[in-house]
């Protein structure tokens, strides 16, 4: 069911004579290919008088929409978005595979021996890697095994860990049934239904949600898409919160237009810290934690705006902070620092870089642990999303080197003088 599926679905909802949505199917059915065993993939035909109750409750007025539902906190009622990104296969399944669940523990040398003693008699799985970040493909297995089997994560770095259970090679899953101490080292093909095969041995996977399917104008042969035709409709379809959904150009099936109209995805810029004092107050005392500054260069003419890759930083900054809030993830805040404050300046000089203040410097720092860590754009000065990402999931996952904030850095607190007292004025004066 809808409410209970604790993987995400992402709905189609199109009209057999809708041009855009005859466009989209292609890349729609591609990304369904790419999500299978990952996560569910549905099509609803609004036209069909059965799915019309559906369509309406989440506020279906253009097609083709799509719509990622998610689950949430709150059983039974599962958070529903709009997606609004590009309308192309890699982007569908991009933004379907960052909202699955990770339900999959972080295990270190240090709390192994803790993390195995937790209920003893409970089947485990343990994968050996040597990525820092948790892939779509482990996180959809520890969905599927939820409440039986429960599933870490541990690096190649963590040496008493792969001693300890004879590692070798990278990647590698090993299994620890139930009340036994030996482990079962698994070694067939990184793929899902194997895997999810392997583990069956100890649990059995969680049975998925019952669906009905949809009627099509056209059904398909194909078994990729029948998938896609399914519709999810139960009594919990109606906890379901509809959001404002864009309203395409519908166009008829002769219209001749190659490609459907796509809404790309407006995310708020970063806040902006135009005074001293306000960066002082928000990352530059004893008791900050992390903060991401971009410190923006001056314009090089009067009125300018600043430099293309100086906009590049912030965008990607904008894009990485809207994604968590989406997700309701928590990241620590990022703020811009424009020219004109002259704790910027004063900043830049502090920590050795550039004062000509005619390019951008990304940093983050951290007041109350007292390190700090510049990104590196190379000498292309790249600034796009996936590597200005890629460096704060480093920061987050506390990977990389740091150096020691200088001295002077951090402000000191100072208590504030006390004003003198005023003269008590008469109540009975104007």
């Amino acid at each position: 069911m809808i409410g209970s599926l604790p993987s995400p679905i992402t709905h189609r909802f199109y009209a057999p004579w809708c041009g855009h949505c005859q466009n989209l199917k292609p890349a729609y059915e591609k990304a369904a290919k790419n999500l299978d065993g990952l996560a569910n993939v549905a099509a609803v035909n609004c036209d069909d008088d059965e799915n019309k109750p559906l369509c309406g409750r989440l506020g279906i007025q253009g097609f083709p929409t799509l719509k990622i539902v998610t689950p949430s906190k709150k059983p039974g009622a599962p958070r529903v978005e709009d997606y609004q990104g590009q309308r192309t296969a890699k982007a569908i399944v991009d933004a379907v595979v960052d909202r699955i669940p990770n339900h999959v523990k972080r295990v270190t040398d240090k709390d192994l021996d803790k993390w195995l003693s937790e209920d003893e008699k409970a089947p485990k799985a343990i994968l050996f890697t040597e990525k820092g970040t948790t892939s779509a493909l482990i996180r959809a297995l520890a969905i599927d095994f939820l409440g039986s089997i429960k599933v870490a994560q541990i690096r190649s770095k963590e040496s008493d860990a792969v001693e300890r259970f004879g590692i070798e090679e990278f990647p590698k899953l090993v299994l620890l049934p139930r009340g036994e101490k030996e482990h079962i080292v698994y070694d067939g093909e990184l793929k899902k239904k194997p895997m999810v095969e392997f583990l069956s041995q100890v649990a059995a996977p969680n049975a998925a949600p019952s669906a009905t399917s949809s009627k099509s104008s056209k059904p398909s042969k194909s078994s990729s898409a029948r998938s896609q035709s399914t519709t999810v409709l139960d009594d919990e379809a109606e906890n379901l919160k509809p959001t404002e959904s864009p309203d395409p150009k519908v166009v008829p099936d002769n219209a001749q237009e190659s490609k459907p109209a796509q809404v790309p995805i407006q995310a708020p810029p970063i806040t902006s810290l135009p005074t001293v004092e306000a960066l002082e107050s928000a990352c530059l005392t004893p008791k900050s934690g992390t903060c991401i500054l971009a410190l923006l260069p001056e314009s090089t003419e009067a009125d300018a705006d600043i430099p293309s890759s100086a906009k590049e930083a912030v965008v990607s900054l904008s894009e990485i902070v809207h994604k968590h809030a989406v997700r309701q993830a928590h990241l620590f805040p990022f703020y811009s620092i424009p020219a004109i404050n002259s704790g910027a300046a004063t900043l830049r000089a502090g920590l050795g870089l550039p004062e000509d203040s005619k390019s951008v410097e990304i940093i983050a720092l951290n007041g109350r642990r007292g390190w700090w860590r510049r990104y590196d754009p190379s000498d292309n000065a790249d600034y796009s999303l996936a590597r200005v990402e890629s460096w704060v999931d480093a920061i987050r996952l506390g990977e990389g080197s740091k150096s020691k904030l200088p001295e002077g850095v951090i402000v000191t607190e100072v208590e504030p003088e006390a004003e003198p007292e005023k003269p008590t004025a008469d109540h009975d004066e104007l």
